[in-house]
């Protein structure tokens, strides 16, 4: 039989609850709770076995800030973007295993990167791990300056005070893409770009130097983009009404590049026997067999074990080197990518 709440009006049982209803005092209850000495046997399994009946759990959070450390990691991520919850995913498997929680703060278009790191510090997170964040440098150095700060996703100068830096080498990323395009024979290769994004400058870089160094310079074509769904369909849209049509696109994700899928298909134009598409971030939206999107994958727990391991390092005081670390990144080929009609 699942337990019932015991406490008032339904709400959580508390540790008063569980002495009520074993019919021992609050302070024994807790000396069970933290397995410290103080109960004998009996009296400890009938304060546990009450504590199961009843469906009290104990509050670690709680615990965790009444002591001078609360080993909360704080992550901001974004809401709409399914590479951040793939990282969240591993930021938990990477803290847990050595004795921190993760606290999350999300950013959405109704709330303000500001906003979640001030819930974060407000929890007391002894550390903060940004995710992709696009707050202005002075910003992040300033936040490093009150605790440890990791930045995944997002390249920033050496002057940025002690941030430290996780990322994966978007511009080797491009490089890949383009590689595997002109292999398969496609010359018009665009780009769709991601603005100020994290990481879109660096994209935006490889795939010029990788169309260079093909002899395709005079086939680059950079269209205006962006970081959704939205901003891939009106730069597919653009591609669909240009002279030559390109034969294959490098997105700037894979939010971007499901977007552009979406038109083609609507416009009759068949990928990839018509026109190649390439993603970035093997999200799980590109692994959906219906999407089977060729993407640029991002090695997600070693982006996470490291920024996680760079926070503890700064919390616990040991040796961490300055600056950043740059992950390589890995071409996925799926079923959206074919030789160049």
């Amino acid at each position: 039989m699942p337990p019932t709440p015991a406490g008032p009006d339904g709400k959580r049982p508390t540790l008063a609850d569980v002495a009520a209803r074993a019919g021992v005092s609050t302070a024994l209850v807790s000396i069970v709770m933290r397995g410290a000495k103080g109960a004998g046997a009996t009296t400890r399994e009938r304060v546990l076995e009450t504590a199961r009946e009843i469906g009290y759990r104990p509050d670690a959070r709680a615990r965790l800030l009444r002591s001078r450390h609360s080993r909360l990691l704080g992550v901001q991520f974004g809401l709409q973007h399914p590479f951040h919850t793939d990282l969240v995913e591993g930021l938990y498997a990477a803290a847990e295993p050595v004795g921190y929680q993760i606290a999350l703060s999300a950013v959405a278009p109704s709330r303000s990167e500001q906003r979640a790191v001030e819930t974060l510090l407000a929890d007391r997170c002894e550390a903060l791990i940004l995710l992709g964040p696009q707050a202005p440098a002075a910003r992040l150095a300033e936040l490093a300056g009150q605790l440890p700060v990791v930045s995944i996703a997002r390249r920033l100068r050496p002057s940025s005070g002690r941030v430290d830096v996780v990322r994966t080498a978007d511009d080797e990323g491009a490089r890949q893409a383009v590689d595997h395009l002109v292999a398969l024979g496609h010359r018009d290769i665009a780009h769709i770009d991601g603005g100020k994004a994290p990481g879109a400058a660096d994209r935006r870089r490889g795939y010029r130097i990788a169309m260079t160094r093909h002899g395709l310079a005079g086939h680059i074509r950079v269209l205006p983009g962006g970081l959704t769904e939205d901003d891939g369909a009106a730069a597919a849209r653009t591609l669909l009404g240009a002279r030559p049509r390109s034969t294959a696109v490098l997105a700037f994700n894979d939010r971007c590049a499901t977007g552009a899928l979406d038109t083609f298909l609507r416009s009759g134009v068949h990928v990839p026997a018509e026109i190649s598409v390439v993603g970035f971030d093997d999200s799980r939206l590109a692994r959906l067999a219906h999407i089977d999107l060729t993407t640029v994958g991002q090695n997600i727990p070693r982006l996470a074990e490291l920024a996680v391991g760079r926070a503890i390092a700064r919390l616990e005081g040991e040796p961490a080197p300055e600056g950043e670390i740059v992950i390589a990144p890995h071409l996925v080929i799926r079923g959206t990518t074919a030789t160049a009609a």
